[in-house]
């Protein structure tokens, strides 16, 4: 059994910042692609930024230059900070990774969500 722990979503104002951390847990093997996800009110879930298990990094393009994926292999955790906020950025944030655990086939894993607001 393998899950994520979601932690640091909440409200920022414009301009601010806040980190997001996703934590996995259970018999993992190994840990592939990590990710972070955004789905907006009435919006389908979009790609905010996806990190290899070598470090590569990728962006949707609204978040360049503003948001930073990092990973910390030894903790299984993936972290999104994100800066300069903007109220386009308000949604709910999930992790997601691809994961080989001692029990299953390499599967696809999602957080549970954490909110993400941005307001005066």
């Amino acid at each position: 059994q393998v899950q994520f722990v979601e932690s640091g979503g909440g409200l920022a104002q414009p301009g601010g910042s806040l980190r997001l951390s996703c934590a996995a847990a259970g018999s993992i093997f190994e840990i592939y692609t990590m990710g972070w996800y955004r789905q907006g009110s009435e919006k389908q879930r979009e790609l905010v930024a996806t990190i290899t298990s070598n470090g590569r990094t990728n962006y949707a393009d609204s978040v360049k230059g503003r948001f930073t994926i990092s990973r910390d292999n030894a903790k299984n955790t993936v972290y999104l900070q994100m800066n300069s906020l903007i109220p386009e950025d308000t949604a709910v944030y999930y992790c997601n990774g691809h994961i080989q655990s001692m029990t299953a086939p390499l599967s696809e894993y999602w957080g549970q969500g954490t909110q993400v607001t941005v307001s005066s």
